[in-house]
C-alpha cells in the first residue's frame, strides 16, 4: 500500500456528516468553524466563500470543490454585500431528502460534509493549508466531476444505501483533492505531501511505509532514493523538518497507537511487531511521540 493510501487508512473517522443546501435570490450565511475537515462542492450555480485568516474572498463556481483542513469560520453569499444570517437557522427546518433550502429560487445547489477524525490524522492534517480549492474546469479534475454527478443523484434520489454511497463517494473525492493539492505543490515546497511528490525522497517513504519493522539506516535510504546519504539527509529534513530516522519513528508510532487501540494485542506483541527487542525501548519511543506511555494510552 502506498503511504497517501496507508495514512489515510489510519484516519479511523470519529463521525461524519452530509448535507445538501439549495439557495435562491440574495443570500449570505455565516458558518462556525467546523471540527475536523469541511468538504465542499458546488453542484449548481456560483457562491463567494470567505474563510478568515485565510486570505481574500474566493468565487466558486459548478464543479468547484473545496476543502477547508482548519477550524476557521467561513461564510457562503450569493453576493458580498448581503449581511450573513446564522447557517444554524436554515437547517432548524428540517431538510426534505438530506437537502436544507432557503429563499424561493434553486440557482444555487451545494453539497457540504464533514469528517472528524482521531488524533492520528496530525501527519496528514498538519500539512494542509486552512484552504484548498480545486477547480471543476480543470483537466486534473475530471475524476471530481465524475464523483459529483454522483454524489448529486445520490442526494436527488431515495434509493437503498443512498447514505453509504454518499459516504464513500466523499471519501474518494476527498484522496483525489489530496491527490491533486500534492501535485501543485512547487519544487521548494515543504510537508509530508510535498515529500510525496518528490522523487528524491518518495521512494525513502516508500520502502518505510512498506516495511516499518525493519532496522532501517539512513545509507539505506538514501540508496533506496539512489543519492548520497548526506543529499538525502540534508534534503529529507528540509522538506519534512525532520530527519528520516525520526520520521521511521513517527510512523512507527501511528501504526502503534492503532494497534493499542483496536485489538488486544499485548504491549509486548506491538513492540515486537514494529521491531523493537524490549518492551522498555518500546515504552520509551512511545513516550517520547505520544506524550504517555503504551498501557497509559490504552487506558485512556
Amino acid at each position: 500500500m502506498d503511504p497517501l493510501s496507508e495514512v489515510l487508512s489510519l484516519l479511523e473517522t470519529r463521525n461524519s456528516y452530509f448535507a445538501g443546501l439549495r439557495a435562491g435570490g440574495d443570500w449570505a450565511f455565516d458558518i462556525p468553524a467546523p471540527v475536523g475537515i469541511k468538504f465542499s462542492a458546488v453542484v449548481e450555480g456560483t457562491c463567494w466563500l470567505t474563510v478568515e485568516d485565510a486570505g481574500p474572498p474566493v468565487q466558486l463556481h459548478a464543479g468547484d470543490c473545496v476543502l477547508l483542513a482548519r477550524p476557521r469560520r467561513y461564510s457562503l453569499a450569493s453576493d458580498l454585500s448581503v449581511t450573513p444570517i446564522a447557517l444554524a437557522d436554515v437547517y432548524r427546518v428540517p431538510p426534505e431528502g438530506g437537502i436544507s433550502r432557503y429563499g424561493e429560487a434553486d440557482d444555487f445547489f451545494l453539497i457540504g460534509g464533514r469528517f472528524s477524525f482521531e488524533d492520528d490524522a496530525k501527519l496528514l492534517l498538519d500539512d494542509l493549508p486552512p484552504l484548498i480549492v480545486v477547480r471543476g474546469h480543470s483537466e486534473q479534475a475530471a475524476i471530481l466531476r465524475w464523483a459529483l454527478q454522483q454524489l448529486a443523484q445520490e442526494f436527488s434520489t431515495s434509493l437503498p444505501g443512498a447514505s453509504l454511497m454518499v459516504q464513500h463517494l466523499a471519501h474518494m473525492m476527498l484522496v483525489q483533492i489530496l491527490r491533486l493539492h500534492a501535485d501543485s505543490y512547487a519544487q521548494g515546497a515543504a510537508g509530508w505531501l510535498a515529500a510525496l511528490a518528490d522523487p528524491r525522497i518518495a521512494a525513502a517513504l516508500n520502502a518505510i511505509h512498506a516495511e516499518p519493522a525493519r532496522r532501517w539506516t539512513v545509507d539505506d535510504l538514501a540508496a533506496r532514493c539512489n543519492v548520497s546519504r548526506s543529499t538525502f539527509a540534508l534534503h529529507f529534513k528540509r522538506k519534512m523538518g525532520f530527519g528520516p530516522l525520526d520520521y521511521l519513528l513517527r510512523w512507527r508510532m501511528q501504526l502503534a497507537t492503532r494497534k493499542l487501540r483496536r485489538s488486544d494485542a499485548s504491549v509486548s506483541a506491538v513492540a515486537q511487531e514494529l521491531g523493537y527487542d524490549s518492551d522498555s525501548a518500546f515504552s520509551h519511543a512511545f513516550k517520547r511521540i505520544i506524550g504517555c506511555s503504551p498501557r497509559e494510552y490504552r487506558a485512556r
